[in-house]
């Protein structure tokens, strides 16, 4: 038996060889079986000891949070163990004692990666220093003072020319009605200025050509330079990145090879690929001759700098690195289909109408229930779905805003177009005050505050949303502390903007409370319900031009 299998017994027993696989990219979280081996890493890890020779402290740091997993298998005695394994590398390094290795040849690497690295650094330090260089540096300044100056002249010359248009065809209107002998000289007098203007014009436009052309051939010249130098270094980049990627050839549960490249589009592998926990961990049991029975992925520590991971909650497997790579990796296995995430069943009937007049009408959504249908036909019913049936006569979108399926309370419908637009008018603009209330886990720090960083989705995690300083749109959020108890704390959130899943990521994120919605089973942990409520709506009433409040009891 190989030092790095871990023998336990576990509480239940474990499937018969002919068995399924759970589907790593399970979105209901990994078998039973998965969770206890993962457990007892946990326990590991929660003492504080990740692995001989690192700080206990390793996972605490503001980046140091890091995703675990482990692989359950039958050895040849019969017996169960486990597999333990981390992503990418632990405290800087490939190889910790107790932890399955990478996939990749480290000889084949230790010869590549080194002089590669080495080349490219060499590459980007010379455009760098061509990017920086005096005299680069020097004409860009030259060539924008230039621009200025001839933006500048240009313009105060069309003003003197349109001035003197003006006058000029003043004074042909005079000279038109006085008629006289005087009028034909006149007149030729204004059209050869006309034509000076046009001359000076000209001579001003040859007099900037010339100093552009000072100018711009030389920079001209080293702006190429950089761009090759550019392509250059990325040309190198990819090589050296392709011949790094050869070094991992993957095998399937069959015992088929196939190089890492040949399992991605185009042959380009994204960073990271083959270094996540599941493929280290069923290498290693297809090197050791082990049987799979059951994966789990787990994050642990810090939660990385977008947000979207809690320390100790179990995750499927990455989309955008290992979905190419794991199903071939399981063929010969028997998988089961991934389980994926649905609605709970709502029972059908009537909305909870709270207050409806001849322009809006205010529901009490439940949670669980959609806001709007959904694109598979086992999702048809929703709000908009019942409102439609309830109002046939009604036009326009109806819905104003949505609620996540997870979240109760306050929604908004309009029973005409003109209505409609009238109130998401406000909602757009900020005029609508909103209260939601929610439990949250742990004692949040402070009594009352502002949340403000931008978000967008998570690409390759789809429905997530993360911080993205760069690319993520702004995101405010107001708090008070309501209520502490239990180690939970009650809070009320302000939404001033109306960013998807907002509160739920303001209130796991560290740069927030850094304290998730009990039973939020994407930034935190699965519960019995999402513990997040609309409570309360003030805005104008688009039929009567009152100011209006609605308020719905919190149900938790």
């Amino acid at each position: 038996m190989d030092a790095r299998v871990t023998r336990f017994e576990p509480r239940l027993s474990p499937p018969d060889e002919g068995g399924l696989f759970p589907s790593p990219f399970d979105e209901l979280g990994p078998a039973a079986l998965a969770r206890q081996a993962a457990e007892v890493l946990q326990r590991e890890l929660r003492a504080g000891f990740v692995a001989p020779g690192l700080p206990t402290s390793l996972l605490e740091d503001a980046e140091g949070g890091k995703m675990f997993g482990v692989l359950v298998v039958r050895l040849s005695d019969g017996s169960v163990g486990f597999l333990r394994a981390f992503s990418g590398m632990l405290a800087g390094r490939w190889d910790v004692e107790g932890f399955v290795p990478p996939v990749f040849d480290r000889e084949r690497r230790a010869r590549i990666e080194p002089e590669g690295e080495a080349t490219v650094k060499a590459l980007h330090a010379r455009a760098l220093a061509m990017r920086s260089s005096t005299e680069l540096l020097a004409l860009r300044a030259e060539q924008e003072e230039q621009s200025a100056r001839h933006a500048s002249e240009l313009s105060a010359m069309r003003e003197r020319h349109e001035v003197r248009r003006k006058a000029r065809h003043a004074r042909r209107s005079e000279l038109t009605q006085a008629g006289g002998e005087t009028g034909p000289s006149a007149l030729h007098a204004l059209d050869q200025e006309s034509r000076g203007d046009k001359a000076e014009r000209r001579r001003m436009e040859t007099v900037h050509q010339e100093e552009r052309q000072r100018i711009e051939p030389r920079l001209a010249r080293m702006e190429r330079r950089l761009r090759a130098m550019d392509r250059l270094r990325q040309m190198v980049s990819r090589a050296v990145m392709r011949l790094i990627h050869d070094t991992y050839v993957i095998h399937s549960a069959r015992g088929e090879p196939r190089l890492l490249r040949h399992l991605f589009e185009q042959g380009q592998p994204p960073s990271g690929a083959a270094d996540c926990a599941a493929p280290k961990l069923l290498a290693s049991a297809y090197a050791q001759g082990l049987r799979p029975l059951a994966l789990a992925e787990f994050w642990w520590g810090a939660p990385p700098p977008a947000g979207g991971r809690v320390s100790g909650a179990y995750y499927a497997s990455c989309r955008d690195k290992c979905a190419p790579l794991l199903p071939f990796m399981l063929e010969g296995l028997a998988v089961a289909p991934p389980r994926t995430f649905s609605p709970p069943v709502v029972a059908p009937g009537e909305l909870s109408i709270l207050f409806e007049d001849a322009w809006l009408v205010v529901i009490d959504k439940p949670d669980g229930l959609l806001s709007v249908p959904g694109r598979e036909a086992s999702l048809s019913d929703s709000v908009l779905t019942r409102l439609r049936a309830r109002y046939p006569q009604a036009t326009g979108p109806l819905l104003v805003h949505r609620l996540d399926l997870d979240t109760s309370g306050l929604l908004v419908a309009a029973l005409d177009s003109r209505t409609h637009s009238a109130l998401q008018h406000q909602f757009v603009h900020r005029e609508v005050r909103k209260r939601y209330v929610a439990w949250v886990e742990g004692q949040v720090q402070g009594e009352e505050g502002r949340i403000d960083f931008p978000m967008r989705v998570d690409l390759d995690d789809r429905p997530r949303q993360i911080h993205d300083p760069i690319h993520g749109k702004p995101a405010v959020t107001e708090w008070r502390v309501l209520e502490r108890r239990d180690g939970r704390t009650r809070v009320a959130f302000f939404p001033l903007t109306g960013r998807t899943h907002q509160l739920r990521v303001h209130a796991s994120h560290p740069l927030g409370l850094g304290a998730p919605i009990v039973g939020d089973r994407l930034y935190g942990r699965d519960g019995e319900r999402l513990m997040l409520h609309a409570e309360s709506l003030t805005l104008q009433h688009p039929g009567t031009g009152a100011m209006v409040t609605f308020q719905c009891a919190v149900p938790f």
